[in-house]
């Protein structure tokens, strides 16, 4: 059964990520369209179940819900899961976002949706001043996302990781509490 519902608008819903997402989770981490622009390793279930269980961050399923999802009993046809957002670190530090979504649901403003509920969420759980997030320097279709809900462009890291054959740049970037009030 799906996790819980955390928030939604009038097309997205995260919700908290179970063990029953795992599968998912691991199989989109390897897909190559995800994972390049992502920097990040093919990894088994088991590692990706640790992952969640150990990390700290806050994770949300990104979920679209059909007619008959409520926002307790929910069954599996009742979601389709696009993909993950999530925060890591906001409670000792600043908070860094991330998220990727299938390739079949880019494009479609699912992204902007999601990331706009969670910072809208971070910035009312967490006393923090600011959010951070990073993007590798080829990956235009995420940094579009984060400049176009108010991110900011902080710096670089200049050949960050080993990704496709190549070392990238990271981009990173930044978004502070009163420049997300002023968009509101």
């Amino acid at each position: 059964m799906p996790g819980a519902r955390v928030v939604s608008d009038e097309r997205v819903t995260l919700r908290t990520v179970e063990e029953e997402d795992i599968p998912f989770l691991q199989r989109a981490s390897a897909n190559p369209e995800i994972r390049y622009p992502l920097g990040t390793p093919i990894r088994n279930q088991d590692e990706i179940e640790d992952s969640y269980e150990n990390g700290d961050s806050d994770r949300f399923l990104v979920c679209l819900d059909g007619d008959s999802a409520g926002p307790a009993q929910t069954t599996e046809d009742d979601v389709t899961r696009l993909g993950v957002v999530n925060v890591m670190d906001a409670d000792w530090k600043r908070p860094e976002l991330g998220c990727w979504l299938v390739p079949e649901f880019h494009g479609d403003g699912y992204g902007k949706e999601s990331v706009l509920l969670v910072l809208d969420y971070v910035f009312r759980e967490y006393d923090t001043p600011v959010v951070g997030a990073q993007a590798f320097e080829f990956n235009d279709a995420s940094r579009g996302l984060l400049e176009s809900v108010g991110f900011t462009e902080e710096g670089r890291l200049r050949k960050f990781m080993f990704v496709d054959g190549e070392h990238r740049d990271m981009i990173q970037y930044g978004l502070l509490r009163r420049e997300w009030r002023e968009q509101e």
